[in-house]
């Protein structure tokens, strides 16, 4: 269950004497367990205190608790977020020319949309500044995946990020400033003490972060179904909801769309498979919902980025740099600039490639009925293509390519995907997961949308 916000305009709680020297931790937790609403100037001292280490954990816990029990206000909500963005670096790009859009999507199995959607927008005028994180458990990271490109690095100076942007339209670089310290500090605190499920503090954490990273606008892939962080559709429109409003508050223009998760995006799972299939729709050759996707997020960029005045134009323009291949030229020079191997981008054979491949064939016929999304991650990460802690090492080239999904009819002994392995062992328990995961069915499935909505 998510705890949803209050309706703006709860009842104020004052705390006695001005100022911020006037300010306990213990007024701010009173006032709020009571239902109060906290300004602007409480929540700014509450985070500048946790983060300098002058609140202790036990108090804050005590706040993150309250909030999740009495909620917050939309003025609340996004206050928090400005608190946490400014508590450590801010990325200013005021001085590259034109509106620098970022997206940022929630996260899921399959997910490899920055590598084609990035190159898609750049070349059509959008400048593309983005910081990216390296994934976790289940779900892949935008920069594993480009690491995929021999030589690439997203550690790069500020300074060279920028001037890459204003150069040639885009650069992804690695967290590696000090972004909001404070929701790092929060989460930790959070995960431990049963707070995590509350939708202010979800919205605003991921927020922060994009806020900090200096774009004009913001889109959002906000992900739905099994393999997701938001299982329930209602939740997945809720934080959606949450974040454009806080965007709205901080003057960035946002958006979010709202896309199935219920099984992978496209049919590759796992990091250099992930980008053999993004080169692929870069030429016009890629799975149906992964382009729809790309499009549609695409359509959102083009129109905050100021270079489509309508959807139709948007998506004229993100189809026709596919056509004339000046969406796969950018790519190459974007992984170039960044010091990968730009030809891989024209022979996907220099990526890195597993030593074993087994077919997973059907024991019977029938429809794929469902996909356990989530199971298919893990059936990656059990290969060695994710971490399940943060100083794991991954093998780049594993993974899985689906062969079926959803509604496709498969007869006895026809391939539902192909493995690949660097461990037969690896390959063995990865093949039992997937037959596990994969539920076949008499009749077809009712077909599902893919877009499940968008807010701006």
């Amino acid at each position: 269950m998510l705890w949803k916000r209050p309706v703006s305009g709860s009842k104020q709680v004052g705390i006695t004497g001005k100022g911020r020297d006037a300010m306990r931790m213990y007024d701010l937790i009173m006032k709020k367990r009571g239902g109060g609403s906290l300004t602007a100037e409480e929540i700014d001292f509450m985070i500048a205190e946790y983060t300098a280490g002058n609140i202790p954990d036990y108090q804050m816990s005590a706040m993150m608790m309250a909030v999740c029990f009495q909620g917050m206000t939309e003025e609340e909500t996004a206050a928090l977020t400005m608190a946490m963005a400014r508590s450590g670096d801010m990325l200013d790009l005021t001085s590259i020319d034109g509106i620098k859009v970022d997206k940022h999507s929630t996260g899921g199995v399959g997910d490899k949309t920055s590598l084609a959607l990035a190159p898609m927008v750049a070349a059509c005028g959008v400048k593309i500044a983005k910081m990216s994180g390296r994934g976790l458990g289940h779900t892949g990271g935008t920069i594993d995946k480009l690491e995929s490109f021999p030589g690439f690095t997203t550690e790069i100076s500020t300074k060279q990020f920028m001037e890459q942007v204003e150069r040639i339209g885009i650069s992804i670089m690695g967290q590696t400033l000090n972004i909001a310290p404070a929701d790092k500090k929060l989460y930790a605190l959070r995960d431990v003490t049963a707070t995590v499920d509350n939708m202010s503090l979800i919205a605003s954490s991921i927020m922060s972060k994009k806020l900090a990273s200096g774009a004009d606008a913001i889109v959002l892939d906000v992900k739905t179904g099994s393999g997701a962080f938001m299982k329930k559709e209602e939740d997945a429109f809720a934080l959606a909801e949450e974040m454009v409003m806080i965007g709205k508050h901080a003057g960035r223009k946002t958006a979010a769309v709202i896309t199935d998760m219920d099984q992978p995006l496209g049919f590759a799972v796992g990091n250099a498979l992930e980008v053999k299939e993004a080169i692929e729709t870069l030429r016009g050759n890629g799975p149906e919902d992964f382009q729809k996707l790309c499009m549609t997020l695409g359509t959102q960029m083009l129109l905050a980025g100021g270079r489509a005045k309508q959807e139709e134009q948007a998506k004229e323009m993100l189809q026709k740099v596919i056509e004339d291949g000046s969406a796969l030229r950018k790519l190459a020079q974007f992984v170039e600039a960044q010091g990968g191997d730009a030809s891989a981008v024209y022979d996907t054979s220099l990526l890195p490639r597993a030593s074993y491949t087994e077919e997973i064939l059907s024991d019977r016929a029938g429809y794929i009925g469902k996909i356990l999304c989530d199971e298919i991650g893990i059936c990656s990460l059990l290969l060695g293509g994710g971490r399940e802690t943060k100083e794991s090492s991954i093998d780049l080239s594993v993974g899985l390519v689906l062969r079926r999904k959803v509604g496709d009819y498969v007869r006895k002994g026809e391939s539902l995907a192909v493995i690949h392995a660097n461990d037969p062992e690896k390959l063995a328990v990865a093949r039992e997961r997937f037959l596990r995961a994969c539920f076949l069915e008499e009749s077809k499935p009712a077909p599902r949308s893919f877009i499940r909505g968008i807010i701006d």
